[in-house]
């Protein structure tokens, strides 16, 4: 009897300190989490001021630039992207490992997703002198996935295969039904330095690279490999890997293949980031000009975003904080708000709140445009009154057809 007694206690012991451990681990995956989404702002908004600028210079608004110039503001954007992609992939990991990032399938064109992350790789290929190769598998032409994942998916892996392939060499995408195992593999294969088979385990492990010393002669966080088991295993799929030290890898990613699929529309055909177009074009869908209240207290955000609209005819009213903002609204009465969210005095989903309320803003469109980038974000933006949300850093020809579309029923 004494001794059930003791062991009651003891389990009871046990499934306290449990407890307790789970608490804690709860508490330090909460306090993870909310310091991944305030770095995320802080490095994001910095990044917005740089690649908007950046933007704005390519489209030549300040004036027209010779070769050099332009050759240098290319390399300051590049570089910009680059580092914006490395904050998205810390991003991207944090919320699979918190169960927060989702995958949302649907029919595309295996060619367009092909050729559209070719697209990426093309320049650095052809700087290095390697050959690039698509083929496609003519017996299948449709899958079912998330068409910004799966890009990220063949992006990483193409990169990969570009950075450690010397010059002369090759690096094909190739895709291949496999009706037998009701699956697509897209392979990527290089003709690159290869890979050791006691490396081959560390490959898929975040924040780890097979070359880890100071001496290391290829850059990178280790992050991509990682990022892409995640994406493929939230697909239903899987990847693997068969290299030879010195004569290549091929990294093979399979995803489920539904035959049904092969009767629906593939998707529409992706844009061109930097297409060109005439701002008299933005200028005559409204007559007078629509006036755009921007808030936002940095002022490098105000300035490339401003100039930007100003580029193209639109009237600004501008606001440093969110009681500002309310202030600004009720003063000039805009066609159009665009709110900063995370702001000193009143934030910008405490100032939406307060224009809803009032009947003259009720139908007012309002882009949040915020760093806030973490998954529920958006969600909250839209909860709070918010017509549409970009994540900064902005693409400003989104965020211009964004607005066309809001003002469109209003015109």
């Amino acid at each position: 009897n004494t001794q059930r007694k003791q062991a009651e206690i003891a389990l009871r012991q046990s499934r306290d300190q449990l407890k307790i451990t789970n608490t804690a681990l709860l508490k330090a995956s909460r306090a993870k989490n909310e310091f991944l989404a305030t770095m995320s702002h802080e490095l994001r908004t910095p990044l917005n001021g740089i690649l908007g600028l950046c933007e704005l210079m390519r489209m030549q608004i300040y004036g027209a630039l010779n070769e050099k110039q332009m050759n240098a503001i290319k390399n300051i954007d590049a570089s910009g992207q680059h580092l914006l992609s490395l904050i998205n992939d810390v991003l991207d990991l944090s919320k699979v490992e918190a169960g927060m990032l989702e995958v949302h399938p649907e029919p595309l064109s295996i060619a367009e997703v092909c050729q559209a992350s070719l697209t990426f790789i093309k320049e650095p290929a052809s700087k290095k002198g390697l050959t690039v190769e698509f083929i496609p598998d003519p017996r299948v032409s449709i899958v079912l996935a998330d068409e910004r994942r799966l890009k990220q998916i063949l992006v990483n892996l193409l990169s990969n295969a570009v950075k450690f392939t010397p010059s002369p060499g090759k690096v094909t995408l190739q895709v291949q039904a496999k009706p037998l195992e009701h699956c697509i593999d897209f392979a990527v294969i290089d003709t690159g330095i290869g890979i050791a088979a006691d490396d081959l385990p560390r490959l898929f492990s975040p924040f780890t690279q097979v070359d880890s010393s100071l001496t290391r002669q290829y850059e990178g966080t280790g992050l991509g490999l990682a990022l892409v088991k995640d994406l493929v295993e939230l697909h239903g799929g899987s990847v693997r890997v068969t290299s030879q030290p010195g004569a290549g890898s091929q990294f093979t990613v399979s995803l489920p293949w539904q035959f049904d699929s092969l009767l629906q529309e593939a998707s529409d055909s992706p844009e061109s980031e930097y297409e060109r177009f005439s701002p008299a074009q933005f200028r005559a869908d409204r007559n007078p000009p629509a006036r755009v209240l921007l808030v936002d207290d940095v002022e490098l955000n105000l300035l490339a975003i401003g100039d930007y609209l100003d580029s193209l005819g639109y009237g600004l009213i501008y606001a440093r904080g969110g009681q500002e903002a309310i202030e600004q609204a009720r003063k000039h009465t805009p066609d159009i708000i665009l709110m900063d969210i995370q702001m000193p005095d009143v934030d910008g989903l405490e100032a939406t709140r307060q224009l809803r309320r009032e009947p003259r803003f009720a139908a007012t469109p309002i882009i949040a445009l915020t760093a806030l980038a973490m998954a529920g974000d958006r969600e909250k933006c839209l909860a709070a009154g918010a017509s549409g949300y970009i994540s900064k850093p902005v693409n400003l020809k989104q965020l211009a057809d964004l607005m066309r579309g809001l003002l469109k029923p209003r015109a």
